[in-house]
């Protein structure tokens, strides 16, 4: 009997406090999952560098060395959280039968890893990592987010209720990612458009273990706005409504004063004229900037730029530096840390 070959892919950014806690973590839970021969022992961790500024990416070559089931690949600038994910995605697909994402903080229950697997034996090709409660979030946090959700199902985007990015991919659900060729990613709209088999476990979501949160206030409204304008010409349709609505008030508004004129009613109001212009020209500067955000959207996908570039693959780059030590040095591959 052949067991499926699971790769579980870390995107980080500047994670050393963590991404020790981390590794430590994901070995132990990839090593039982082997134990028990839930997945092959060809199985791997692989962790993506997002052009970290600190000693991530040195902590991931490190480990990989030591542990044949530690992987890293490193890409050649910061792309951003989205971008690092696919990046990873698609390089895990070439070797491995289905792929986990999960983020580095450990917030995510590594436990549930194992019924992301079943689920995946049972012909699942995508299964969503759900979270029961947001107990631990806090009140704005938990208000923005619920509310974002809420935004988006009104807006007709399809999108899985309290997931993130923790979710298992079959390979033939990645290979059909990866035909989604846009430079505006978001992958947790993109992924249901698939259509493949899926379904959701659900899990308690734990605290950060250590370091800061990569999604401030300023990222997560940047992040909010990035999936609406992605799946979604709503906002454009409403902004002319506004307009249509703002002219018809302005047809009747200006059918009242011709009347008051000719009744000989007229009162000079500098008051309300202000404010008229200052409303008008207010809602005009919103509906050139709404516009322009999906015009500049069109832009960068009409440049086809790739969407990260690789620096180094361990994958590939730790097997043959051991082969060439092993000729050099005896056998003994501490030399390369």
């Amino acid at each position: 009997m052949s067991y499926p070959i699971l790769t579980i892919v870390v995107p980080c950014y500047n994670e050393e406090e963590v991404l020790p806690e981390t590794i430590t973590v994901l070995i132990e839970e990839l090593n039982e999952l082997i134990e028990k021969t839930v997945v092959s022992e060809d199985s791997r961790i692989l962790f993506v560098d997002d052009g970290s500024k600190d000693r991530t990416w040195s902590i991931v070559y490190k480990n990989s060395l030591e542990n044949r089931n530690v992987h890293g690949l490193k890409l050649a600038r910061n792309v951003g959280h989205q971008n690092a994910l696919l990046a990873g995605l698609i390089t895990a697909c070439k070797t491995s039968d289905c792929v986990i994402s999960i983020d580095a903080d450990l917030q995510d229950d590594v436990c549930v890893i194992r019924d992301f697997v079943k689920k995946f034996k049972e012909g699942f090709d995508i299964v969503y990592g759900v979270r029961k409660k947001r107990d631990t979030d806090k009140l704005f946090k938990k208000a923005t987010a619920i509310g974002f959700y809420k935004i988006m199902q009104k807006l007709g985007v399809n999108l899985i209720y309290n997931h993130a990015d923790f979710r298992l991919m079959s390979k033939r659900a990645i290979q059909e990612l990866e035909k989604f060729e846009e430079v505006n990613l978001f992958l947790r709209g993109i992924v249901p458009l698939i259509g493949f088999s899926s379904t959701s476990v659900h899990y308690d979501r734990k605290e950060r273990f250590a370091g800061d949160t990569k999604y401030p206030l300023k990222k997560m409204l940047s992040f909010a706005f990035e999936g609406i304008t992605s799946f979604s010409i709503t906002p454009i349709r409403f902004v002319m409504l506004v307009g249509i609505l703002s002219f018809i008030t302005s047809l009747l508004f200006g059918t009242y004063f011709i009347t008051l004129k000719f009744l000989g009613e007229t009162q000079t109001g500098w008051t309300s004229l202000i404010t008229s212009i200052w409303l008008i020209g207010g809602l005009q500067l919103i509906a050139i900037g709404l516009i322009g955000e999906y015009i500049g959207k069109v832009y960068k996908e009409s440049k086809r730029r790739p969407r990260y570039s690789i620096d180094i693959n361990t994958l590939n780059l730790t097997q043959q530096l051991i082969e060439r030590n092993l000729e050099t040095n005896g056998g003994d591959h501490r030399e390369l840390l």
